[in-house]
């Protein structure tokens, strides 16, 4: 199944829900040169469920969670893959830009969410509500900001330890 169709099956599976600007259809987005559906954030659950259950979709795997920082949103995207089906699709959910930033985590569905999701937390802040254990997986516990963030600033140091390298290039 292609990105559209799965588009269409999902807009007949929702058909309550408006997925962009009041588009009953989902909409596909191609600025990263690959069609994604972006969906609501408070549906999201919902949605990934339907498309991990139902055998029209079968998306097994969750072969990616990431985010990105858009300045005025934060935007999660999700690479799901279907081995029986043998077809995958992205998709992408936005989220207001701030400290409160959050979404449902997925880990009940696709175990792999579990680190996938602390990662995004720990680099962008962004808290997955219901997380089995959401806390820093690559950075230190006391570690201040999330590194990813657009707004970012790095301290000088790190209990001493610098956090900058001079130039190789002199």
């Amino acid at each position: 199944m292609t990105p559209q169709e799965i588009a269409k099956n999902l807009s007949q599976s929702f058909p309550d829900t408006n997925f962009v600007e009041g588009a009953k259809l989902p909409v596909t987005n191609v600025t990263s040169g690959e069609p994604s559906i972006v969906v609501p954030a408070g549906k999201l659950k919902e949605i990934l469920k339907v498309l991990k259950t139902d055998t029209r979709f079968s998306f097994d795997c969750l072969s990616s969670l990431t985010a990105v920082d858009r300045k005025e949103s934060f935007e999660i995207v999700y690479h799901l893959f279907s081995y029986k089906q043998k077809h995958s699709v992205t998709i992408k959910v936005s989220l207001p830009r701030d400290e409160n930033a959050h979404v449902e985590t997925v880990e009940d569905l696709w175990a792999t969410a579990n680190w996938l999701e602390r990662e995004v937390y720990d680099l962008f802040g962004i808290k997955f509500d219901g997380h089995s254990d959401l806390r820093r997986i690559m950075l230190p516990d006391d570690w201040v900001g999330h590194p990813l963030r657009k707004d970012y600033n790095e301290a000088e140091d790190y209990h001493g330890i610098s956090t900058t390298r001079p130039s190789l290039i002199q």
